[in-house]
C-alpha cells in the first residue's frame, strides 16, 4: 500500500491499468528525454527518493532509471498537468535516457517537420 499524499491521489486520473504517463524532461535545457509510466507507488518512490522510478508494463515491476545502466535521473521538480492525467518530471539526466543508448528516446525517428 502506498503512502502517497491523499491530496495527490485524489487528483490523479489513471488509465484502465492504474497508470499515468510521465513525461521526462531535462530540467535546464527543456529537452524531452523519455516517456515512462507511473502508478501511485512509483510516484511516491520518485517523490521520496528523488530518483525517477517507473512501472514497467512489459516486466510488470518497478524500475529506477539508472540502477542497471548507470544513466541516472536526479529529480529536480515534479508537476501534474491541469487535468491530472499526465506527470512532468524535470530531471538532471546523467548519460543516455533511452534504453537504446541515445540521449533521448526521440533522437532516432524524425517523421517530419513543419
Amino acid at each position: 500500500m502506498t503512502t502517497l499524499d491523499p491530496a495527490i491521489v485524489a487528483r490523479l486520473k489513471r488509465n484502465e491499468a492504474g497508470l499515468v504517463p510521465a513525461i521526462v524532461q531535462q530540467h535546464d535545457t527543456g529537452e524531452v528525454l523519455m516517456l515512462g509510466w507511473m502508478d501511485d507507488e512509483a510516484l511516491h518512490r520518485t517523490l521520496t527518493t528523488g530518483r525517477g522510478t517507473y512501472w514497467s508494463r512489459s516486466r510488470e515491476e518497478y524500475w529506477v532509471k539508472g540502477d542497471t545502466s548507470g544513466n541516472t535521473q536526479r529529480v529536480v521538480e515534479v508537476r501534474l498537468d491541469c487535468d491530472g492525467d499526465t506527470i512532468l518530471l524535470k530531471v538532471d539526466q546523467q548519460g543516455a535516457a533511452c534504453h537504446t543508448g541515445d540521449r533521448t528516446c526521440f533522437d532516432a525517428d524524425l517523421l517530419g517537420h513543419g
